[in-house]
C-alpha cells in the first residue's frame, strides 16, 4: 500500500525525462510506493536511470499493448524519484519510488524503446476560498466513514490523510487509494484546479459509500436467509423425529422425497445445480401421485440421483500388468500395443484423470472392440459400449427434451448411469457409419461430447443440466477415415490398426480363435486338433479377409458339424455306450475333413491374381476392408481411334487413365518405334475386372499405364511383380497411402517384388519385419525405373 512522502518544494526537475508506461493505474504525485517492472524496454529504462538521476516518468498506457510507442501514451503522468531498486529472478525489477510533480508531455525526443520527451511541469491552481476548506474538511470526514467500515484501509493510511496539509494532495491520495476505473483516475490527475479535484474525488465517496450501503444491505438479507433456512431445517427434523416417535407411516410417495432429498444432500450441489434440483424436488413433493406430471419429475429426479456426480478416485494401474493385458489379450499388433502403453505411461506421469479421446481405424475383424476392451481392462475402469451405426437422431446422444411423451437421456447420461462411476471407459463403434436426417446429424452433436475444451459441462437435453464427462475414455473404432467429417476427426487421436498375414492369423487361431470356437459349441480341446497346415489351408482358402472374423465363422462351421457327428454318434450308441463314445472319439482336422465341412476352396492354391499374358499388370489398393490386389486389363481391336474406360471407375481414377495413357503412348511412339498411324487405326479398352465393386484413389497410374506398354509391346510384365504409384503427365512416380495395407495384400497374393514410389521409403520403417518377409521392395522416381523391372528389354 502507498504512503505520503514529502518532496521539498525546490527541487530540481529535469526538462526532458524517460518514460515508464503503467498498464495499470496512473500514479499520484506526493506517494511514496513500490511498483512491479516486468518489460525489458522498461527494466533498461529503470537501469539507466538509476546508474544518473534516478528520476523518471510515469505515464498510463491510452492503448494497451506489449510494445508502446509515445503515442500510446497519456500526455499527462507523474515525475517520480527511484529511491531503491531490487533485482527479481525472473529478469524484472522491483523499485520504490518517491512521486514528486505532474508534467505534460510537450515534444517526442525519442519515440519507442526507451521513450524520451521534453516534459512542462504543472502547478496546482490554488483557492484559498473558505469553500476549499470545506471541501478539504468533508473529503477527510467521508473517507474516515468509509474507513471504519472497510478493513482495507489501514490504521496507517487513516493517520497519513489526516496529517497532508495541502487540499490537492489530499484529494490526490484518496482519488489513489479508491476503487475507481484507471480512466476516471486519469482525468482526476490532469485536472489542476485544486477545488475542481477535490470536488470530483468527492462524488467518487459518495459513489463508494452508497456501494457499501448495498454490500451491508445484500450482507443482512443473506444472513436473514440463512437464519430463516437453519430455523426451517431444525423444525423440519422435529417434525420427523414426531412423526418416528408416533410410528405414523409414510406413503411411497414421501419415501421417494426422502431417498431423492437424501442423494442430493450427500452429493452437495452447488449453484446452477443445487438450485434447480431443490425446486425440482420441492415441485414433485407438492404433485399428486395421480398426476401425469408427477411421474414425469419422479422419473426426472430419478435420472439425477443415478449418476456418478462424485469426484473419481485417482487412478491406480500399473503400466507392466497394462502391457501383460494387452499381450495376453492380442496376438501382433506391436505399434498399436505400444502406442497404447505409452500414452498410458503419460497419463500415470501426468496423474491426469481427465479423459482421452482414441479412433481405432482398420478393416472388420481386426480386434478394434477387443482393443477397446482391453484397455478398460489394463486401465481396472468400468466399459461401455454401444454403436453409432446407422444412427440419424441426435437425440440418441444428447437425448430428447423432457417436454416429449418418453423422453429418455442421451446415450452418454445412459452409459453413466449404468457404470455409475465418473471415469470410465466408453466405446463408439461404427462412427464412420453415422448418418443425417430431418432430426438431427449426429455427428454434429458428438462434436461437444468429444471435445476436450467442452465436455466437463456437457448439457444433455434431457437433464439440461451441466454434468462433466471429461474424466470418460472414449476410444471410437472405424473402418475408413473418408466419411466421418473433419472437425470431428481433428477432436482424436488416430490409431491404425492393419490386416493380418497368414502367420498372423495361424498364430491367432492356436491362441484365441480355437479355443472360443470349442468352448462355444460345447466341445473339450483335449477331442478336437488341428495342424499348422490344416489351419493355414482355412486361412488362404477359406479367409483371405484382412480380420480374422470369416476364420471364426469357419471354424464355428466346422465344430457344429463336429458336434452333430458326436450327439448322433451317442444318441445311436445310447446310454450304455455314451461315456465310452465320448471319452474315445476324437478328431484330428486336415485339409480333406476341411474340405468335406466347408467345401471346395474359395480362394484355391494358385489363384492369385497375375498377370500372365501382353496388356496386364496387378496393382495394389487400399479399401476400407483393408489391402487388396487389382488387376489391370488392357487391350486393342481394329476400328476407329480411340480410348475406352470400364470396371465402375471414381473420377480420380479415371484421370489416373487418362494420364497413363497419354504416357503410354507417348513412349510407345518416342522410346519403342511405333507407329503414331497404329494408334489412329486401333481402339484401346482398359479395364478393371469386378465392375461391381466402385474403385478408386490416387494410386493405380503406374499399374494403368504399365499394363497399356505391354499392351503395345506385346510384352508379359515380370511374374510375381505387383505395384502402387500414382503417375504424373511427365513420367514422375508420386507418393501413396496405405503401404502396411497393401504389403499384406501383397503377401496373400505369393508376390515377390513390390514396386512403390520412392518417397515411400520412409512408410517402410512402419511395417513389422515378420510382414516384409519374403518380399523385394523396389523403390522408384521416375516411370522409365518401372518399365526397366516390369518389361524389361
Amino acid at each position: 500500500m502507498s504512503e505520503q512522502s514529502m518532496v521539498p518544494i525546490d527541487q530540481l526537475l529535469p526538462n526532458k525525462l524517460p518514460m515508464v508506461a503503467l498498464m495499470g493505474r496512473p500514479i499520484f504525485p506526493g506517494i511514496f510506493t513500490p511498483i512491479m517492472i516486468g518489460n525489458p524496454m522498461d527494466v533498461k529504462v529503470i537501469d539507466d536511470a538509476v546508474a544518473g538521476d534516478a528520476l523518471i516518468g510515469l505515464v498510463m498506457l491510452a492503448n494497451e499493448t506489449e510494445t508502446p510507442v509515445i503515442g500510446d501514451l497519456y500526455k499527462v503522468g507523474t515525475a517520480a524519484k527511484i529511491v531503491k531498486k531490487i533485482n527479481l529472478p525472473d529478469g524484472g525489477v522491483n523499485i520504490f519510488i518517491s512521486t514528486l510533480k505532474r508534467f505534460r508531455i510537450k515534444k517526442t525526443l525519442h519515440a519507442s524503446n526507451p521513450i524520451v520527451a521534453a516534459v512542462e511541469y504543472l502547478e496546482d491552481e490554488e483557492d484559498g476560498t473558505s469553500e476549499v476548506k470545506a471541501l478539504t474538511r468533508a473529503l477527510i470526514s467521508e473517507m474516515k466513514q468509509i474507513s471504519e467500515n472497510n478493513p482495507l484501509f489501514s490504521e496507517e493510511m487513516r493517520l497519513n490523510m489526516i496529517n497532508i496539509d495541502h487540499p490537492g494532495k489530499i484529494a490526490d491520495f484518496i482519488a489513489s487509494i479508491l476503487n475507481i476505473d484507471k480512466a476516471e483516475q486519469q482525468k482526476i490527475l490532469e485536472v489542476l484546479n485544486v477545488r475542481k479535484r477535490m470536488e470530483q474525488v468527492l462524488v467518487f465517496i459518495k459513489k463508494e459509500q452508497e456501494l457499501l450501503r448495498i454490500q451491508k444491505k445484500i450482507q443482512k438479507e443473506i444472513n436473514e436467509k440463512i437464519e430463516k433456512s437453519q430455523r426451517d431445517y431444525f423444525l423440519k427434523e422435529e417434525l420427523k423425529a414426531i412423526k418416528t416417535e408416533l410410528g405414523m407411516t409414510t406413503d411411497a410417495k414421501s419415501s421417494d422425497y426422502q431417498r431423492f432429498k437424501e442423494k442430493f444432500d450427500a452429493f452437495k450441489f452447488e449453484g446452477e445445480l443445487k438450485e434447480t434440483v431443490e425446486q425440482e424436488l420441492e415441485k414433485f413433493n407438492l404433485m399428486e401421485p395421480n398426476s401425469a406430471e408427477f411421474v414425469v419429475t419422479r422419473n426426472y429426479l430419478d435420472v439425477i440421483v443415478s449418476l456418478p456426480w462424485n469426484e473419481p478416485e485417482p487412478e491406480k494401474f500399473d503400466l507392466k500388468r497394462a502391457q501383460e493385458i494387452l499381450e495376453r489379450d492380442h496376438y501382433g499388433l506391436k505399434d498399436v500395443k505400444s502406442r497404447i502403453v505409452e500414452y498410458l505411461a503419460v497419463r500415470k506421469l501426468r496423474k491426469d484423470t481427465k479423459g482421452s479421446i482414441v479412433c481405432l481405424v482398420g478393416p472388420p475383424g481386426v480386434g478394434k472392440t477387443s482393443v477397446g476392451k482391453s484397455i478398460a481392462r489394463a486401465l481396472g475402469k468400468q466399459f461401455f459400449r454401444f454403436s453409432v451405426g446407422g444412427m440419424r437422431d441426435e437425440a440418441e446422444i444428447k437425448g430428447h427434451r423432457r417436454t416429449y411423451i418418453g423422453a429418455m437421456p442421451g446415450k452418454i447420461i445412459q452409459g453413466l448411469k449404468i457404470v455409475k462411476t465418473r471415469d470410465p471407459v466408453f466405446m463408439i463403434d461404427e462412427i464412420d457409419k453415422m448418418g443425417a436426417s430431418f432430426q438431427g446429424d449426429p455427428a454434429s452433436a458428438l462434436l461437444e461430447v468429444l471435445d476436450p475444451e467442452q465436455n466437463n459441462s456437457f448439457r444433455d437435453h434431457y437433464l439440461d443440466l451441466p454434468f462433466d464427462i471429461s474424466h470418460v475414455f472414449f476410444i471410437v473404432t472405424a473402418n475408413t477415415l473418408d466419411t466421418i467429417p473433419p472437425p470431428l476427426l481433428d477432436r482424436m487421436e488416430i490409431i491404425e490398426l492393419p490386416g493380418y498375414i497368414d502367420e498372423e492369423k495361424l498364430e491367432i487361431a492356436k491362441r484365441y480363435l480355437v479355443p472360443k470356437s470349442l468352448e462355444k459349441n460345447g466341445l473339450k480341446k483335449s477331442r478336437v486338433r488341428y495342424t499348422k497346415d490344416s489351419l493355414l489351408h482355412i486361412a488362404s482358402g477359406y479367409a483371405r479377409e484382412a480380420g480374422v472374423r470369416n476364420f471364426e465363422k469357419n471354424l464355428d462351421k466346422i465344430h457344429r458339424k463336429l458336434a452333430r457327428q458326436i450327439v448322433e454318434a451317442e444318441e445311436a450308441a445310447g446310454e450304455a455306450g455314451k461315456a465310452a463314445q465320448g471319452d474315445s472319439k476324437k478328431f484330428a482336422i486336415d485339409k480333406k475333413l476341411i474340405e468335406k465341412h466347408l467345401g471346395k476352396p474359395l480362394f484355391p492354391e494358385g489363384d492369385v491374381k497375375k498377370a500372365d499374358r501382353p496388356g496386364m499388370s496387378v496393382g495394389l489398393a487400399w479399401t476400407s476392408m483393408g489391402g487388396d490386389t487389382l488387376v489391370i486389363e488392357a487391350s486393342s481391336v481394329p476400328g476407329k481411334e480411340g480410348f475406352t474406360l470400364t470396371g465402375k471407375m471414381g473420377d480420380i481414377m479415371k484421370e489416373s487413365a487418362a494420364i497413363a495413357m497419354t504416357v503410354a503412348r507417348k513412349l510407345a511412339v518416342e522410346q519403342y518405334g511405333l507407329e503414331t498411324a497404329w494408334f489412329e487405326k486401333n481402339h484401346i479398352h482398359l479395364h478393371i475386372p469386378e465392375g461391381a465393386t466402385p474403385k478408386d484413389g490416387p494410386s493405380a497410374g503406374i499399374t494403368m499405364a504399365t499394363a497399356l506398354l505391354s499392351l503395345l509391346r506385346g510384352k508379359i510384365i515380370t511374374g510375381q511383380l505387383v505395384m502402387t504409384g500414382e503417375l504424373s503427365l511427365t513420367g514422375q512416380v508420386l507418393p501413396i497411402g496405405g503401404l502396411k495395407e497393401k504389403t499384406i495384400a501383397a503377401r496373400r497374393n505369393k508376390a515377390r517384388h513390390i514396386i512403390i514410389p520412392k518417397q515411400n521409403l520412409r512408410d517402410l520403417d512402419e511395417i513389422p519385419d515378420y510382414v516384409k518377409k519374403g518380399v523385394e521392395f523396389h523403390p522408384v522416381e521416375r516411370f522409365d525405373e518401372v518399365l526397366n523391372l516390369a518389361l524389361p528389354d
